[in-house]
């Protein structure tokens, strides 16, 4: 089959360069590898709620209902995906896995699990969730317990009355250790002192700061937003600091069979090791396009590949397009690649 534009991953991302493209006369396709609507939210934890209110919380297009002062949860993020991609009737193809995308001359050749396909244009939009990040300690393979990663991490009550290590001190290694601190006794280790946002703070605050951060480059000024901390005080984590919960240690050094040691020999006996250490961008479909740097990226003009003529990135963080990794901030990134690839199309078409 051949297309002007594929879209490879039919998450939030992919349904923002959609709302754009069925606009236009391209003809396109999202192949997704979900079995369902919802993309990454899919696979996060049960309690997890969005820590920008719904209406900063939505595609281009659809406002979230709830208003300006509702944080909506997981279930209700998926459900509004799901009547996103209906309203507009987005050409989502599912289950399609992409294996592969290499160039033969002036068209993209990809190999997916539903057969070869092939497009002038192709649009990645596969997030980061398939490619979880987690670091490396000394004999991590003699560790009889059990060591899992946020993504894999669905309720607290898995780990009743267990000794649980929380790695990481982000947003998410603040959650998990709010929740799984109602069950279990938890030490929370982190690289360095986790940093907590004022109360009133959330993800409004913050993508206005990614905001004006983007007007000034543009504008070719500097800007440096106002460090305020990392880790947004959502209800959970406000309860657990009720609780005094957010008492964090350095990194360990190694691994014993039932224990984590720190260089001082000072050791811990645990249970369950979480790792909230975040994730890399899942590019491995386009290994064969030799683009992918040492630090797991691909070089870009802001979402647009430098070295591939015809390739956009979409949703992969701030160096895809401030705010770019979020549901209000993806908008932005989707209208500006689709009419860079109007651009392209009408230049070749010359």
């Amino acid at each position: 089959m051949k297309y002007d534009v594929i879209v490879i991953g039919g998450g939030q991302s992919g349904l923002a360069i959609g709302y754009y493209l069925r606009r236009t006369n391209l003809s396109y396709i999202i192949f997704d590898n979900q079995k369902q609507e919802g993309g990454a939210w899919l696979h996060s934890w049960k309690s997890l709620r969005l820590f920008s209110p719904a209406q900063w919380s939505s595609l281009p297009g659809m406002i979230m209902t709830g208003g300006n002062n509702y944080y909506p949860s997981r279930d209700e993020t998926i459900e509004y995906l799901k009547l996103y991609e209906q309203k507009y009737n987005l050409n989502v193809k599912r289950t399609v896995e992409v294996f592969d995308v290499s160039k033969v001359d002036s068209q993209f050749h990809l190999q997916t699990s539903d057969g070869r396909m092939i497009a002038r244009a192709v649009v990645s939009a596969t997030g980061s969730f398939n490619h979880p990040f987690v670091p490396a300690f000394k004999d991590m393979e003699v560790f009889k317990g059990r060591m899992i990663h946020s993504s894999q991490y669905q309720s607290p009550s898995e780990f009743q009355n267990k000794r649980v290590a929380i790695v990481g001190e982000g947003n998410s290694g603040a959650q998990i250790l709010a929740e799984v601190s109602l069950a279990a006794d938890t030490i929370w280790i982190t690289q360095k002192e986790p940093r907590f946002l004022p109360d009133h703070i959330d993800g409004r605050f913050l993508f206005d700061a990614a905001t004006q951060m983007y007007e000034a480059q543009k504008a070719g000024k500097q800007y440096k937003p106002p460090s305020l901390g990392d880790i947004v005080m959502v209800d959970a984590v406000k309860d657990a600091r009720l609780r005094s919960v957010f008492h964090s240690v350095r990194p360990f050094d190694y691994f014993k069979e039932d224990s984590l040691v720190w260089a001082d020999g000072h050791h811990e006996k645990v249970d369950v090791v979480i790792f909230c250490t975040g994730f890399k961008p899942a590019l491995s479909h386009l290994n064969d396009l030799n683009i992918i740097n040492k630090d797991g990226r691909v070089e870009t003009d802001g979402t647009r590949a430098q070295h591939v003529e015809g390739l956009w990135l979409v949703g992969y963080g701030n160096w895809t397009g401030f705010a770019s990794a979020t549901l209000i901030g993806v908008g932005r990134s989707a209208k500006q690649t689709v009419e860079e690839v109007l651009r392209f199309f009408s230049i070749r078409n010359e």
